[in-house]
């Protein structure tokens, strides 16, 4: 087990590390867990009982949680024509074309999410080994390359989440920030949780979801039953 200073440790005393809470009160001990000097991040983490190496159970998709992620996003969009107006009226912070392919080939990387037309992909797909490890490459598959690039960057802008399951099976995403009041936190936890069961494969035997624990940037996670987050979804959706 790594070693963990003073003040973490501390903190791993204010709950019960052997057993799962319920989602209410996981989110408001998250809240209580945060002692660092700014706004810490609340992280949800899914461990899924899926084999990501088989194509259907590659889990991957998108969400825009209900009161956002509580950070501003810079979007950037590559595209040409009558889409670049579109973008711009969205909210994109950056748009254009091989202005934007060159800037980032020579190392610039200032913005956070990534949306692309389908006619800009053959000369986007250039940057894959830039974005592809940073998580930034345009895919069909999470929506972000379109023709509808005004509704992609609203959604984004909004707080959208995109998120992919790991080669062992686990999934992160931000779900708000420590300040959100507890019910935001809650509806947000709840909102990304949906869409994960939705995801299901339909052939998939066996247990889906093994663990989740919420954690505040720089603090422990606290494990969330899952049958209890089960019901609540229920109630939610």
């Amino acid at each position: 087990m790594p070693k963990h200073g003073k003040r973490y440790r501390a903190l791993l005393e204010k709950f019960d590390l052997s057993r799962p809470y319920s989602v209410d009160e996981a989110v408001r001990m998250v809240k209580e867990l945060a002692s660092a000097r700014f706004d810490e991040t609340v992280e949800m983490a899914v461990r899924l009982g899926v084999d990501p190496r088989k194509a259907d159970q590659a889990i991957r998709g998108s969400v825009v949680l209900p009161h956002g992620t509580g950070r501003q996003v810079r979007v950037l969009v590559f595209t040409r024509g009558d889409e670049e107006a579109e973008a711009r009226d969205a909210g994109a912070d950056y748009v254009g074309f091989k202005d934007l392919i060159e800037k980032i080939q020579g190392g610039w990387l200032e913005f956070d999410a990534v949306v692309a037309t389908p006619d800009a992909m053959p000369e986007v797909a250039k940057l894959g080994r830039i974005l592809g490890p940073r998580g930034l490459m345009p895919s069909p598959k999470t929506g972000t390359v379109t023709k509808n690039v005004g509704q992609v960057v609203r959604e984004l802008k909004r707080g959208r989440i995109d998120f992919r399951v790991d080669r062992s099976g686990n999934l992160h995403a931000p779900v708000g920030k420590v300040s959100f009041p507890e019910e935001h936190l809650l509806e947000n936890v709840l909102a990304f949780f949906q869409e994960i069961l939705n995801l299901r494969p339909a052939e998939f035997k066996g247990t889906y979801v093994h663990t989740v624990h919420l954690a505040p940037t720089m603090g422990p996670g606290v494990e969330v039953d899952v049958n209890n987050l089960y019901e609540r979804v229920k109630s939610f959706s």
